[in-house]
């Protein structure tokens, strides 16, 4: 990807990785996108926000059974505050892999009406 705008591809990454997420929108707005270049301008690692991603998306997929259901995410600025956190005090190497599997086994536990099967085993 020789001469490759480095902001167009950070973005991307980030729109794909989003949409990946259980929860998200099938697309994503001008707004998403928007903070996604926000996130490129201030330096923000692609690997701190996939982290984030996954973390934010984990949590809500471990919620006790009995806890009343969350509306589905609308806009990458859900997982804003988990970015600044893990900013804040960043995760352990390799934590992104646990997240990963932790997710997965989640996704599988959720019942077949509540999944959105756009999360990938490649990454």
């Amino acid at each position: 990807m020789t001469g490759a705008d480095p902001a167009a591809s950070y973005v991307a990454s980030v729109v794909t990785l989003y949409l990946e997420m259980p929860d998200t929108p099938m697309r994503v707005s001008a707004s998403d996108q928007w903070l996604a270049r926000h996130f490129h301008q201030e330096a923000v690692p692609l690997e701190t926000v996939e982290t984030a991603l996954l973390l934010g998306s984990l949590r809500r997929l471990i919620r006790p059974a009995d806890a009343p259901r969350l509306a589905p995410i609308r806009s990458l600025a859900y997982f804003r505050p988990v970015i600044e956190e893990l900013q804040n005090s960043p995760a352990p190497e390799n934590y992104r892999d646990y997240l990963k599997l932790k997710l997965r086994q989640a996704i599988q536990t959720r019942p077949a009406t509540d999944q959105k099967s756009t999360f990938s085993d490649e990454r």
